[in-house]
């Protein structure tokens, strides 16, 4: 059974995700801090470069199976053009101002 996105817990998260959903690029942009980071299985990644690729250009979509951490941490069915459908882990990290300020995805 999945999440849908609007009833994440963590109101950072669920913009973000919600970006990614909708292709939202400047969306996406606008719910991280302007120094966010990020890591994709252990590798610290360009974001600008890894976001581009991996979400909006192959037409990303993430389907939240499970949260923890207060919606911090979620597992889900990720899919895009370019590797298919792949079960993934993410943890987020949220600045004080309520944007994210980094994230770690790989896969679960």
């Amino acid at each position: 059974m999945t999440i849908a996105v609007d009833k994440l817990s963590d109101p950072a998260v669920r913009r973000l995700l919600g970006a990614v959903n909708s292709g939202d690029r400047d969306a996406f942009f606008a719910a991280l801090t302007d120094d966010a980071t990020m890591s994709d299985d252990g590798s610290e990644r360009d974001l600008a470069d890894w976001v581009d690729r991996e979400i909006f250009s192959s037409h990303g979509h993430i389907e939240v199976q499970t949260e923890k951490s207060g919606g911090r941490a979620v597992v889900a069915d990720y899919r895009n053009d370019t590797w298919g459908e792949m079960r993934t882990a993410w943890r987020f990290t949220v600045a004080p101002d309520g944007r994210v300020s980094r994230f770690e995805t790989g896969q679960a």
